[in-house]
C-alpha cells in the first residue's frame, strides 16, 4: 500500500517535516516506536521514528534529517507525492510510569523522536524538563511543541547562539547542582552523546535509558546490522528495543558498528548528488 504525502515542509536546513496517510498505523503507535519505509520500489528500507500522529485525519508525522543518500530523495518529496512502502508501527513502545521529576534529553533531529515520550510522561504524571541540544540556532527543533507539553525547556547550543552556550550534558550539571533531585532521565540522539549522558549518571544512580534507533537498518531483526551489547548479551535494537538502560549499553562497539558502511554511504550519496546535478530525473512513485 502507497502512502500520500499530505504537508511537507522544512522546519531547518535539511531537516524536513511530512504528515503521511497512515491511518492503521495512526490508530496503534505509541511514544518510542517506529516505521520502516521505501522511498521507491529500488530504495533501501529505512527506519523512522513517529514524531506524532492523528487519528482524525489518519496521519502519522515524521521529521527526517537529509543526512545519506536516502533521506535526502525522501526530503525532496512535497505535498502530494506518495511513499512507496510505509510499516509499522515497529519496535517495543517507550516504557511510560510515573517517576517523579523526569529530564529529557535530545541532541539534534532526536528532539522529535523524544517529543511523544515527553508528551506521555507528563501525562502520566511526571513533572518534565526537556534539555534540547543542537549545534546552532538554526538547528532547533520543535521548541514551541516541547515547550506545551513539559513544565520546562532548556536549549543549549555548541555555539552559543541560542540558549546556553555548551552541551546538554552542562544544563543537566545545572540541574544537578541545583539540588534538584532527578528520578529517570530519557536520552535521544548521537551516541557520544547519548553516552556522555550515561556516564554522568551511572554514579548517581539515576535511571538512563537510551534510544539505539540511529544504528537500525532493515528494522525487522533479519539483517543483524543493529546488534548491540547491553548487559553482557547481544540484542538487536530493532526488535528489543530501540531503547535500553543506558547504563548497560557498550557504546564502543556501537561506534564501531555505526562506521562499518560509512564508505558506501558516501559513495551513494556522491552518486545521488551528482545525478542531481546533471538533472536527472529523481525516481518519484507514480499512481
Amino acid at each position: 500500500m502507497m502512502n500520500k504525502i499530505v504537508n511537507a515542509e522544512f522546519i531547518a536546513p535539511d531537516i524536513k517535516l511530512f504528515k503521511i496517510k497512515a491511518p492503521y498505523i495512526a490508530e496503534k503507535r505509541k511514544p518510542g516506536q517506529f516505521v520502516v519505509l521505501r522511498v521507491h520500489e529500488l530504495g533501501e528500507r529505512i527506519p523512522i521514528t513517529i514524531a506524532d500522529a492523528d487519528i482524525n485525519d489518519g496521519t502519522i508525522t515524521i521529521i527526517v534529517q537529509g543526512i545519506g543518500k536516502t533521506t535526502k530523495h525522501l526530503n525532496k518529496l512535497g505535498a502530494g507525492d506518495y511513499i512507496h512502502d510505509l510499516a509499522g508501527p515497529l519496535g517495543k513502545p517507550s516504557h511510560i510510569d510515573k517517576f517523579g521529576r523526569v529530564v529529557c534529553i535530545s541532541g539534534g533531529v532526536g528532539t522529535a523522536e523524544a517529543l511523544p515520550i515527553a508528551k506521555a510522561l507528563k501525562e502520566a504524571g511526571n513533572e518534565v524538563i526537556s534539555i534540547i541540544g543542537a549545534r546552532t540556532r538554526d538547528l532547533v527543533i520543535t521548541e514551541k511543541e516541547m515547550a506545551d507539553r513539559t513544565d520546562e525547556v532548556i536549549i543549549t547550543t555548541d555555539d552559543g547562539s541560542y540558549g546556553k552556550k555548551g552541551f546538554v550534558t552542562n544544563a543537566l550539571q545545572e540541574l544537578l547542582d541545583e539540588g534538584k533531585k532527578v528520578d529517570f532521565i530519557l536520552a535521544i540522539g548521537p551516541l557520544p552523546m547519548m553516552k556522555a549522558v550515561s556516564e554522568m549518571t551511572r554514579p548517581l544512580n539515576i535511571t538512563t535509558m537510551v534510544s539505539l534507533n540511529s544504528i537500525m537498518i532493515d528494522a525487522t531483526g533479519m539483517c543483524g546490522g543493529c546488534r548491540a551489547t547491553v548487559g553482557g548479551k547481544t540484542v538487536f535494537v530493532c526488535v528489543d528495543g530501540p531503547e535500553f538502560d543506558g547504563h548497560q549499553v557498550d557504546f564502543s562497539v556501537l561506534e564501531n558498528r555505526q562506521k562499518i558502511y560509512i564508505d558506501e554511504e558516501r559513495t551513494s550519496l556522491k552518486k545521488f548528488e551528482e545525478d542531481c546535478r546533471l538533472g536527472k530525473e529523481i525516481k518519484k512513485v507514480k499512481i
